[in-house]
């Protein structure tokens, strides 16, 4: 499902949210997009007026990438772009100048960004601006030996009177940056590097090569000084790279350089949290790109979809400047569908929904509402006909317009009394997912609804309704993948990341109907729960929470659930429906209260407390206990049936499990392929799965001495292998232990992606 999210001013479509980028680590591309976002204001100075090859992995790292330069057709509008004559055909790059730009990679899934040592100037290619030494250790070298490098080049540049910023490239080697202080033409670059690295391999021939032949690169580091060609690129600072981790291209200091010892890759959290906390390392390499103004062009979106030659709307060339009027306008718009563009003026634009139906003339009904691209305040009075062809084509009128009072202005809720030619009330816009937003009448503080259009008369009173009936087939809410950390407790409450089954429970007249996420009946599946029927007969109540079986630790356990699913418990974590009233509307802290005093009085339905926030220490708990991670919830939120909304955050965290080895795979190479695992659950111990990384050479071999001691001819686990998991399987008698790291678990309840964690860590 997608949904649009704005960026500056700018909307930007996203999609696949949840999918997994980088295996190994369980990245997902919603992260991706996060961190692009966050590191834009270190990012964007360094590929600033630079045209931008991207380098794609649309199904993952481990799936096939492809380079991309050439912008499709179909790329948004306001993605700014020049044209690069090459020696086959002219080639269209984009220019990312903004936030916006950097999620559309994210988008993209275009981890790594390749850009030139020179900038445009205006629609021609411009001058280099700097130098780049790429480093690359051959078969025998690594990062030390290309830190040592590093060093010597630093003191080789810093005696001409230049500076130098260090970058691990986040694959194997360093680059460094010389910012020039003078314009050089296309070819001298190159001369400048390539004599640099000539003599730097005469003065330490037994460490450094520039020539690019495989067979002069062993125990050495190539000194690539190439990357300085007018036609070749290098990653971008701050970029991802296509790796089996999100390792990043990232600055460091000469200090860190200086501890090669110690010197790795960094992923990109900890990249993050380094700009963060200590800046741009390479702020002097290049001129920063244009700081946003305090009040971002919010019609760039508006005139890139109109031609001010072909339209009569107003398309001003301006910037808006600030406002504080309460002006309003509602426009019937005859476009390839009928609909009317609700507009209200605030802070220098209108701000724009498109709502299909019209306007609500009853208390009792919502209106889809499209939020749409902020509007100038000339169109207040625009009315006429947008000619074939164009951006809305059809006839537009203006079909009330007046003055408004706000009660509430939120991002993500909006709440007016227009006060016009026709309507006269109260109306809320409530946000469900991206640009698709509510429209409701609302009855006024006394009880009356606020009038509605013309032709629905005045004031209407609300009549006495028959209680709402247990709904069937409504699916749960989801939450967004975020960074809980960041969130306050003031307008959050911090729950607990279950690893369980998510389950909608209706009790009803005595009985019970567990669905899944997906809707589906899974009552059989989870015996055990058929209690809460007893224990809320004299109810009618739709929850959602969780079916879960913890483990002998107390820590819930998905493995566990899927090989024994009738030891579940129900962890319930919201209600929606309490005795013929629906409380989908109400606000998350008024449902939990109503929560909380049900489970007072049904033993069966587990409602744990909140973590104590704010989010970073509710996620230092979570990991504390070994649990899977945090879910926010925006105190005021509403609940969204089947939507994945904001004002629900998650956090996933990587988790640590003690396990119990109960057979290995054999291997040639080395001496066991993987161990295979599982945990004691009721005395009886429990396949989970295969480890087969994190083994260092000594506990490889210790390992494979116990392990042979213990050898016996039958399967120690309770619960059913396939015949590809005990495939080449050794069994042994389970006594030894030890821990594994994982994200997550596989649909059969296996771990994901884990790694062993060696007894000295």
């Amino acid at each position: 499902m997608g949904s649009r999210r704005d960026f500056g001013g700018i909307e930007v479509g996203l999609t696949n949210l949840d999918k997994v980028l980088y295996p190994a680590t369980g990245t997902t591309k919603g992260q991706v997009i996060d961190y692009f976002t966050a590191i834009a204001p270190a990012l964007l100075p360094h590929i600033a007026l630079r045209p931008v090859t991207r380098k794609r992995w649309p199904n993952g790292v481990e799936a096939g990438s492809f380079f991309e330069k050439n912008l499709a057709e179909h790329v948004p509008k306001w993605l700014a772009r020049r044209t690069v004559e090459h020696s086959d055909r002219p080639v269209v790059y984009p220019l990312i100048d903004s936030v916006a730009g950097m999620a559309w990679l994210g988008q993209q899934a275009a981890l790594e960004l390749h850009v030139p040592q020179w900038r445009f100037d205006g629609a021609e290619r411009g001058p280099i601006t700097r130098l780049v030494f790429d480093l690359d250790p051959g078969p025998g070298a690594g990062l030390s030996q290309c830190a040592e490098v590093a060093l010597i080049l630093h003191d080789v540049v810093r005696e001409v009177g230049l500076d130098a910023y260090p970058v691990t490239s986040g694959s194997k080697g360093i680059h460094v940056y010389v910012p020039l202080d003078r314009k050089i033409g296309p070819t001298g670059a190159s001369a400048i590097a390539k004599q640099v690295a000539t003599n730097l391999q005469q003065l330490r021939p037994k460490l450094v090569t520039a020539n690019m032949a495989k067979s002069e690169r062993e125990g050495k580091v190539l000194l690539d000084w190439s990357q300085n060609n007018m036609a070749k690129t290098t990653i971008a600072p701050y970029s991802l790279r296509g790796r089996a981790e999100p390792w990043v291209a990232a600055p460091r200091s000469w200090e860190e350089i200086e501890n090669r010892k110690k010197l790795r890759h960094l992923r990109f959290e900890e990249v993050l949290k380094r700009w963060r906390r200590d800046g741009d390392l390479l702020a002097g390499l290049d001129e920063p790109a244009p700081e946003p103004s305090a009040e971002p062009d919010r019609l760039r979106t508006y005139r890139s979809k109109r031609d001010a030659e072909r339209t009569p709307e107003p398309v001003p060339a301006a910037a808006p400047a600030p406002s504080t009027g309460n002006r309003y306008v509602i426009q019937q718009h005859r476009a390839r569908r009928l609909h009317w563009d609700v507009r209200l003026e605030r802070e220098g634009v209108l701000v724009s929904w498109a709502v299909p139906k019209g306007p609500p003339v009853d208390t009792h009904e919502n209106r889809l509402a499209v939020h749409t691209e902020d509007h100038p305040l000339e169109y207040l009075d625009f009315h006429g006909a947008i000619p074939r062809g164009e951006y809305g084509a059809g006839e537009m009128t203006i079909w009330d317009s007046g003055t408004y009072e706000t009660e509430k202005w939120r991002a993500d809720e909006v709440i007016v009394r227009l006060r016009g030619e026709r309507l006269d009330g109260r109306y809320a816009l409530i946000q469900t997912n991206g640009n698709q937003w509510l429209m409701h009448l609302m009855k006024d503080p006394a009880g009356a609804a606020g009038a509605g259009v013309e032709s629905a008369g005045a004031q209407r009173v609300s009549t006495p309704r028959e209680p709402v009936p247990l709904p069937h087939g409504i699916t749960p809410m989801l939450a967004t993948q975020g960074d809980v950390a960041t969130l306050d407790a003031e307008h959050w409450v911090f729950e607990t990341k279950w690893d369980g089954f998510r389950l909608l429970a209706e009790i009803d007249d005595g009985t019970v109907v567990l669905r899944s996420r997906t809707g589906h009946v899974v009552t059989q599946r989870y015996p055990g729960l058929a209690v809460l029927a007893d224990e809320l007969s004299g109810h009618r109540v739709l929850l959602d929470g969780e079916a879960v079986v913890f483990d002998d630790r107390g820590i819930a356990n998905l493995g566990l659930l899927r090989s024994d699913p009738g030891r579940a418990v129900f962890v319930a974590f919201d209600v929606l429906h309490m005795d013929g009233t629906s409380l989908l509307r109400k606000r998350y802290a008024d449902r939990r209260l109503v929560l909380e005093a049900l489970a007072k009085q049904v033993p069966s339905l587990l409602v744990p407390p909140p973590l104590d926030g704010p989010g970073a220490r509710a996620l230092r708990a979570s990991r504390d206990q070994g649990m899977e991670g945090v879910v926010a919830k925006r105190r005021d939120s509403v609940y969204l049936p089947g939507k994945r909304g904001h004002s629900w955050i998650k956090t996933r965290n990587w988790r640590t499990l003690p396990v119990v080895i109960g057979g290995f795979r054999r291997s040639e190479n080395r001496q066991f392929a993987s161990l295979l695992v599982g945990v004691w659950h009721e005395g009886e111990l429990h396949y989970l799965g295969r480890v087969g990384t994190g083994f260092g050479e000594r506990e490889l071999s210790e390992l494979s001495t116990q392990l042979n001691r213990l050898e016996r001819k039958t399967s120690p686990f309770v619960n059913e292998l396939s015949a590809e998991e005990r495939k080449e399987a050794a069994w042994v008698t389970p006594k030894l232990t030890g821990t594994v790291r994982f994200m997550n678990w596989t649909e059969a309840g296996r771990l994901w992606h884990p790694a062993w964690i060696p007894a000295s860590e």
